[in-house]
């Protein structure tokens, strides 16, 4: 066995060029083309997350705010128509007393008067209930 250097070894090294020049123009070519638009993909899919998640940040925040103005605002109105309402029954109540003391006035000046025309009517039958009731209790005529 005998190794040498021989005109094979200029074959072989030329079959190795050629054969390395096939393959980057058949397989490693594409392979890191599609290697590189991968990578691209998958960094612009990261920045479109990252955006995203900002965006989803801001609108979140906005919301929150929105949320505790809306809150802010009925609790504004909610004591501006208590007051409102307070102020009305207030009014009402005073209105109804006022109409309850109007009424009541008009009654008792009503009672005083037919107490006063009963007191008339009653004082002119005085003499005929008194002889009626002296009949019944000595049980003869007077």
């Amino acid at each position: 066995m005998d190794i040498g250097v021989d005109g094979s070894l200029g074959i072989q090294i030329l079959n190795f060029v050629v054969l390395i020049v096939v393959l980057n123009a058949v397989l490693y070519k594409p392979i890191r083309r599609i290697l590189g638009k991968r990578r691209e993909t998958v960094e612009g899919l990261e920045t479109a997350i990252s955006k995203m998640r900002a965006d989803g940040n801001a609108c979140l925040e906005a919301v929150k705010a929105g949320i505790k103005e809306a809150r802010s605002s009925g609790v504004k109105e909610k004591n501006a128509v208590i007051e409102s309402v307070s102020a009305e029954e207030k009014k009402r109540i005073a209105e109804i007393q006022e109409g309850i003391q109007k009424d009541l006035e008009a009654f008792r000046v009503r009672i005083a008067a037919e107490a006063e025309d009963a007191r008339k009517v009653l004082t002119a039958q005085v003499d005929a209930f008194a002889s009626a009731i002296a009949e019944k209790i000595l049980g003869r005529a007077i």
